[in-house]
C-alpha cells in the first residue's frame, strides 16, 4: 500500500469509526443539551490538551452564531454566574482542572454541560446535561493488560492515536450541533458570516 493509500485508508477507518460512534449517541441526551445551551445567558466552554482546542472551536462557532461564548482560562472571560452554563470537553470526565472548575461553576448556579467518554466520572456525577461520545480508548482500557503486553511485543497497532477518535469525533459532534442550533434558531450562514472577525 502506498503511503497515501495509508493515509487516506486511516481516514476511511475514522470516518467509519465516527458513524458507528454517531449511532450510538442518545437523541434524547442531545435534546437536553441543545435545550440548556438554548437556555442558558452566556455559555463557557473548557477542554484540556487537543479537547480544549475542540472546545475552543466550538465557542467560536457558538459566538458567530449570535450566543455569548467564552473560553475558560482567557484573559477577558468574565466572572460566571446563575443562568450561564460550563460546557467541559473530557474524554475521561475526571481531569481534575476541569472537574475543579465544574464544581466551582456549579457552585456559584451554573448549569455544567459535559460531552464524555465517562458519564460515572467526576464532572459526570454533577453534570445536568450530559452527550455520550464512546472512544476506542475505552475499549483498550476494557483489556489493558493484554493491550500493555501487545504494545511492549510491538503487536498492536492503533490507527487512531491516545484520545483521537474522542476528540475528532468531539469536533464533528460539536459542529452538527451549531448546525441544529442555526435550524432551531433560524439563523442563516450570512449571519454567522457578518460576526465572523473581519480585522485578520
Amino acid at each position: 500500500m502506498s503511503k497515501n493509500g495509508g493515509v487516506l485508508g486511516m481516514m476511511k477507518l475514522m470516518a467509519q469509526k465516527i458513524q458507528s460512534i454517531a449511532e450510538s449517541i442518545s437523541d434524547e441526551e442531545v435534546d437536553g443539551f441543545s435545550k440548556a445551551i438554548l437556555s442558558a445567558n452566556r455559555i463557557y466552554v473548557m477542554g484540556a490538551g487537543r479537547s480544549g482546542l475542540v472546545a475552543k472551536a466550538f465557542a467560536m462557532r457558538l459566538m458567530h452564531l449570535g450566543f455569548t461564548s467564552f473560553v475558560v482560562g482567557e484573559t477577558i472571560t468574565p466572572a460566571i454566574e446563575k443562568n450561564d452554563m460550563f460546557i467541559a470537553f473530557s474524554g475521561s470526565g475526571n481531569t481534575k482542572s476541569i472537574a475543579d472548575v465544574a464544581q466551582t461553576a456549579k457552585g456559584l448556579g451554573a448549569m455544567i454541560g459535559l460531552i464524555t467518554s465517562n458519564k460515572e466520572s467526576t464532572i459526570g456525577q454533577i453534570a445536568d446535561t450530559i452527550v455520550v461520545i464512546e472512544s476506542q480508548r475505552d475499549a483498550v482500557t476494557d483489556e489493558s493488560h493484554e493491550y500493555d503486553i501487545r504494545q511492549m511485543m510491538g503487536e498492536h497497532k492503533s490507527f487512531a492515536p491516545l484520545g483521537t477518535i474522542f476528540e475528532t469525533t468531539s469536533m464533528v459532534f460539536s459542529d452538527a450541533l451549531v448546525s441544529h442550533l442555526m435550524e432551531i434558531t433560524e439563523t442563516s450562514e450570512g449571519e454567522l458570516k457578518k460576526r465572523h472577525t473581519n480585522i485578520e
